[in-house]
């Protein structure tokens, strides 16, 4: 659950963790680190403009302190693919987000010993049966199943940088996904508060160009995701 305890009232509140994605550049590393990110994102597909090499992402990843998680976006690679970026660039969780079947997920987690999440791409032909039940057979499937990640439908891969229809998130669903699409300060706090996610996920909604975080931008983001919180 996405909740904490709030040590001067013991009342139950919630606190919804934050990850930065596409990082590339080791200035928005620090600043993401002292804005308080739970995880930060590394693009390892090279059709994306926020694509970070294996090397470039190893470096940025020795500047960031225990208990921030680090995440590595693949689409279809291969095991061996990130094996080879692992042993330059050691993420703690991989982020699937291609076509990779549910089989292929597993076996990848399991060869390179890491915990994954599943992108899905949500159509507006989708229910809220059909994610419970996306997300039973994944968990039934590996240990290694960390969660789902929610994101807007898009023919390209590696996110879309568009929103879809929250409310098709089941309620008990809700409190165990990352919800990802077409994020930002403008929409993040009502998010928070319809969704009630355990993670939002933001990349073009904290930038002032592609690959480029702004301050500001980040800064605003996780101040809306506090406010939200404590309006619970």
């Amino acid at each position: 659950m996405n909740d904490a305890v709030d040590k001067d009232s013991m009342n139950i509140r919630y606190r919804t963790r934050v990850k930065y994605c596409g990082m590339t550049r080791a200035q928005d590393v620090h600043d993401a680190v002292a804005l308080g990110a739970d995880a930060l994102g590394f693009v390892f597909y090279g059709a994306s403009p926020r694509h970070v090499t294996a090397a470039a992402a190893g470096t940025l990843l020795r500047a960031i302190p225990p208990f921030v998680s680090t995440v590595g976006l693949f689409v279809n690679a291969t095991a061996e693919e990130i094996a080879a970026t692992l042993e330059q660039a050691p993420v703690t969780l991989l982020q699937f987000h291609g076509d990779e079947t549910l089989e292929q997920c597993c076996a990848i987690a399991a060869r390179v010993g890491r915990p994954f999440l599943r992108a899905v791409r949500v159509d507006d032909a989708m229910r809220g049966a059909d994610l419970l039940e996306y997300e039973s057979r994944y968990r039934a499937a590996s240990p290694w199943f960390s969660g789902l990640l929610l994101d807007a439908w898009s023919a390209g891969y590696g996110g879309s940088g568009k929103g879809f229809d929250w409310s098709l998130i089941p309620e008990e669903l809700a409190p165990r996904v990352v919800l990802s699409g077409g994020l930002s300060a403008q929409n993040v706090a009502d998010a928070v508060l319809n969704v009630r996610p355990y993670a939002v996920d933001v990349s073009s909604g904290i930038e002032r160009a592609k690959g480029i975080k702004d301050g500001v931008k980040m800064r605003a983001f996780m101040n809306l995701v506090r406010q939200a919180d404590t309006g619970a």
